[in-house]
């Protein structure tokens, strides 16, 4: 259900991947500043989950961009992570994880943050964009043999079946020796100097008119798919609301639903849009 923040420019939707259990997607909307997290859960699926991680991390990066409004954002996100893992005993590798989006305005400017792929794009009114992306744990999978292999199966007609899974269970095993190091990739998990390594930016607000925050069940409409573009997606937005865009996207899915024309991890994945009106 698309929602009206008490913010007025600032419009949203979420929905769940798939329909046995809740969305592990979260957006949280402040009066200055959007934050949109994308749970990942752990490799054994136990208590805690990916959604109770973004729950958790999506407050405190709220009440730290409430209490300090002009602090770093990348030491928001070192404090935030830090004091969560410190208060319930987290332990890297075992923890459940999130990709962070942050974006910020202030004195004429939006401060951006990125951790994980849930990337953020501002549309000028002339129509050139600005995004900023996390495209470091992408680089690492798309390079290993197994990356190529599920999706030669899956246009062969295979479908999800176990072998996919196995598959993915090997991709995952990647890239847990490859989490928050150096020649990686940094995800808000349990260690803070994740923080430290989000990519940032800053950027004018003169001329921008739309600011999109998204999850990866967004992206994929645009960067995996080619069904959408991002000026197409903040017109789709600002005229009828993000769900709209989420609803494109899951009729799309559906008509594809052993990922044989366009290959991917599952028929559809959490979805979270956040669209805030700048002009």
């Amino acid at each position: 259900m698309s929602t009206t923040s008490t913010v007025p420019v600032v419009r949203t939707g979420e929905r769940a991947g798939q329909d046995n259990r809740p969305t592990e997607d979260r957006i949280v909307v402040l009066d200055h500043a959007l934050v949109v997290l994308d749970g990942v859960s752990t490799v054994t699926d136990e208590q805690p989950r990916g959604g109770w991680y973004a729950d958790a991390l999506g407050e405190r990066i709220a009440d730290l961009l409430t209490r300090t409004p002009r602090a770093d954002l990348r030491d928001v996100l070192t404090a935030a992570i830090g004091g969560l893992a410190r208060d319930h005993h987290l332990i890297p590798g075992r923890s459940p994880a999130a990709t962070v989006a942050v974006a910020r305005l202030a004195d004429h400017q939006v401060d951006v943050a990125v951790l994980g792929d849930s990337p953020i794009t501002a549309i000028h009114r002339d129509g050139t964009l600005l995004q900023l992306r996390d495209d470091r744990l992408a680089h690492l999978v798309d390079a290993q043999p197994q990356a190529s292999l599920y999706r030669s199966r899956l246009r062969d007609g295979h479908g999800f079946d176990e072998r996919h899974r196995e598959i993915l269970r090997e991709l995952r095993d990647f890239q847990n020796t490859q989490v928050n190091r150096p020649g990686g990739y940094w995800i808000a998990e349990a260690d803070p100097e994740a923080g430290r390594n989000a990519i940032t930016a800053t950027w004018p607000t003169d001329g921008l008119t739309d600011l999109l925050l998204a999850t990866d069940g967004i992206t994929e409409a645009v960067d995996s798919y080619a069904l959408l573009t991002w000026p197409h997606i903040a017109a789709l937005s600002r005229a009828h609301g993000p769900d709209t865009v989420i609803d494109r996207i899951r009729s799309f899915e559906a008509a594809d639903p052993d990922a044989r024309r366009h290959p991917r991890y599952k028929t559809s994945d959490d979805a979270a849009l956040a669209h805030w009106l700048l002009a």
